[in-house]
């Protein structure tokens, strides 16, 4: 894998933004991070740092970094779809979209995909066996949790194209109707009650935030200092005289959350941070011209879809290794827990990289099919409907988990309820369509 990386890393074009590939990398790292220092185990459960002790909630303004990762796939999805569009031969616009959805899905639903099997298996025997109750329970229930941001980004990969085209005729017009819409939401669903209504805006605020990464793809945003100060007011001013709470991530038992389903206050709080990492752009890009800088990102940025799957897994392996051995897991916030924190995220990275090893290989992208290639025309219908079947099952996955797969236990789903078997039969169904997609009608 070494010689590999060097391999890359050496044929790096100069014209690469090798800043994205940073900051894509280090979003995923923080968020893994993140979850890590904020899980508060005992014997009788598993409850949330930030509970424990509200005062550490200011810190979720730093931690809380999924709009970077969405910015920064917004740049990515609009330097792919334009990369294929330049490539099509004369009279192939229709393979165009069905190329870029395959490319894009295949890599991020391989890895997902073997999880899903993995942990359903596993579930499967567990319960089979009687199994599933205390942290072995826990861990079934919220193993799949991280799965929403598959779910969110899949959506994002399919409306790149036409959000695109918007972009392009009217710049950042077209991020003020989907912030617009995101404001009209939480009026309804605040000031007048409206049911169900909230959902949409996992839809408008997190294609607001992916939108920007096209505003910066064609160097749009011009005033980081300005967008960072803007969204930051915005963020303070909402959390201060707004219903929305201080925590930019979910808490347990609370009324609204910031996260489920996004709010207002988070496009704000996802503005200072887009704002924020353009006015480290210089520094880092300098940073990154540095070889052995640039191998880590690079190796890193190979494996880091693969280790944000696994790292709850790893986590409650960590935790389920301590109390087999009988190791006394202190109070949550107290100074034998803060003493124990450094231990605990060395053995769950270690135990990740473990994990990272064994299931890697399925992260490689798949061989490009250019658009007009036989394979990549004509699959974008069925490649659409995989893509949809597959938001809708690691979705469903993501809010039931895997307890309780034998006993018809559900989890709503915006309205509608969800069991993990029907949950799993989606993204199986959908990820094979996918694949379908991807061998066309030339495979034979």
């Amino acid at each position: 894998m070494g010689s590999r990386v060097r391999e890359l890393a050496g044929a790096t074009p100069a014209t690469r933004d090798r800043y994205v590939d940073l900051l894509r990398v280090a979003s995923l790292a923080a968020v893994v991070l993140g979850h890590w220092l904020m899980a508060a185990v005992t014997p009788d459960g598993v409850g949330n740092l930030l509970a424990v002790v509200p005062a550490l909630q200011p810190l979720t303004w730093l931690l809380q970094v999924m709009p970077v990762f969405f910015f920064v796939g917004g740049f990515s999805h609009a330097l792919s779809y334009r990369s294929l569009l330049r490539k099509r031969p004369e009279g192939s616009d229709d393979s165009v979209y069905s190329a870029f959805l395959r490319a894009r899905l295949q890599r991020l639903l391989r890895p997902t995909t073997v999880f899903v099997l993995v942990w359903g298996a596993a579930a499967l025997l567990v319960q089979l066996l009687g199994g599933g109750g205390g942290l072995t329970g826990v861990t079934l229930r919220m193993v799949t949790q991280p799965l929403w941001f598959i779910g969110i980004y899949l959506a994002m990969v399919a409306f790149t194209p036409p959000l695109l085209r918007l972009h392009e005729r009217y710049g950042w017009g077209a991020f003020a109707a989907l912030a617009g819409a995101a404001v009209a939401v939480d009026v309804l669903r605040f000031a007048a009650g409206v049911p169900y209504v909230e959902f949409l805006n996992f839809a408008f605020v997190w294609l607001a935030v992916h939108q920007l990464g096209f505003l910066r793809a064609d160097g749009r945003i011009r005033r980081p200092a300005l967008l960072a100060g803007a969204g930051l007011a915005a963020a303070c001013a909402l959390v201060a005289f707004g219903p929305y709470p201080l925590s930019m991530v979910g808490m347990p038992g609370e009324k609204v959350s910031n996260m489920a389903p996004p709010t207002l206050a988070l496009l704000a709080h996802g503005l200072w941070l887009v704002g924020a990492v353009e006015l480290l752009r210089a520094p880092a890009a300098r940073l990154l011209e540095r070889p052995r800088v640039w191998r880590t990102v690079v190796a890193a940025n190979g494996v880091a879809m693969t280790a944000f799957l696994w790292h709850l897994t790893a986590m409650f392996g960590v935790y389920g290794a301590l109390l087999a051995l009988d190791v006394p897991l202190p109070e949550p916030a107290s100074a034998a827990w803060w003493a124990q924190v450094p231990l605990r995220i060395a053995c769950a990275a270690a135990l990740t990289a473990a994990l990272v090893a064994a299931f890697r290989a399925f992260e490689r992208p798949a061989a490009p099919k250019a658009p007009g290639h036989p394979a990549a025309s004509g699959g974008g219908p069925l490649a659409a409907l995989g893509a949809t079947l597959c938001l809708l099952g690691v979705l469903g996955l993501s809010m039931v988990g895997f307890n309780g797969l034998l006993d018809g236990r559900t989890a709503l789903l915006i309205a509608i309820p969800v069991s993990a078997p029907a949950a799993v039969a989606m993204t199986l169904g959908g990820w094979l369509l996918v694949e379908r997609a991807g061998r066309g009608r030339g495979a034979r």
